[in-house]
């Protein structure tokens, strides 16, 4: 326990050098490209307007289509954060190959690399908040209190995904074809988190839906913006994700710290 708080308060300490790297790192995505940021919209926009029709036109028989709950804003209350979880598995899971030459240097703090990721797709998760809360207000939803749960939302997944990160980063630098298995279990992900239809379907297995710890920050997006309520109103499905999520963590950093010593041999 005192290894993963030292990593922990190594974060905290070196937080500045994080968030100019995080930038650095966000700019260096568009770099050489024409288009530049706009290219950051695109795939997930052409994604949110295939789910749109195929889900909220064509089968609207397994969506909500009330008045009070337009398909489209509840659908982006969903895939929003599964964007960013996305986003950051992702880059988190490639920083040791990307930064190989930082993880050779015998004095940088490796530990930081998946970290600079993650507030590389923070940067990126707050401008779809912003054009998500846009979205709403033009669609007539009136700003409300619960609203100010979505940090608390991007903090949960920001902590899953700086566990599972440290866990497939590791591995990744010794197997390399763990950034495609990565891709896959997100593309078999998104469908049972879920956040295109009503879990409700699923029966007498939602249960199983509910191990999912991205099903618990959607639904409780959709909580937030949507149906008023608050994270602790569900106080035992809020200490399932978080010991979940902190069990990941603790696990993550072990694995990484049994395996950091021969990443620059590797790399």
């Amino acid at each position: 326990m005192k290894s993963i708080l030292a990593d922990l308060s190594q974060i905290v300490t070196k937080r500045r050098l994080i968030w100019e790297l995080a930038k650095a790192d966000f700019k260096k995505k568009f770099v050489g490209s024409y288009f530049g940021v706009l290219w950051m919209f695109v795939q997930p926009v052409v994604t949110v307007i295939i789910y749109y029709i195929v889900f909220g036109v064509l089968r609207g028989d397994i969506t909500p289509q009330t008045e009070e709950y337009p398909y489209l804003l509840w659908m982006l209350a969903g895939i929003v954060p599964w964007f960013f979880f996305q986003e950051a598995l992702n880059g988190g899971t490639h920083s040791l190959n990307e930064y190989n030459y930082l993880v050779k240097k015998v004095v940088f703090p490796v530990h930081i690399l998946a970290a600079i990721k993650l507030v590389s797709a923070v940067f990126v998760h707050l401008i779809f908040l912003l054009i998500l809360l846009a979205v709403y207000l033009i669609m007539g939803r009136a700003p409300s209190v619960y609203w100010l749960q979505l940090p608390y939302y991007t903090a949960g997944v920001f902590v899953l995904c700086l566990g599972l990160s440290y866990i497939t980063s590791s591995i990744m630098v010794f197997f390399r074809d763990m950034g495609q298995i990565v891709n896959i279990i997100l593309q078999f992900g998104i469908w049972v988190t879920p956040v295109m239809w009503q879990y409700q379907m699923a029966g007498r297995w939602v249960w199983l839906l509910r191990l999912n710890p991205m099903f618990y920050v959607a639904e409780g997006a959709r909580g937030a913006l949507l149906y008023g309520r608050w994270f602790w109103e569900e106080p035992g499905y809020t200490l399932y994700f978080w010991a979940f999520s902190l069990g990941v963590l603790i696990l993550g950093d072990w694995i990484f710290r049994r395996l950091r010593p021969h990443f620059a041999d590797v790399l």
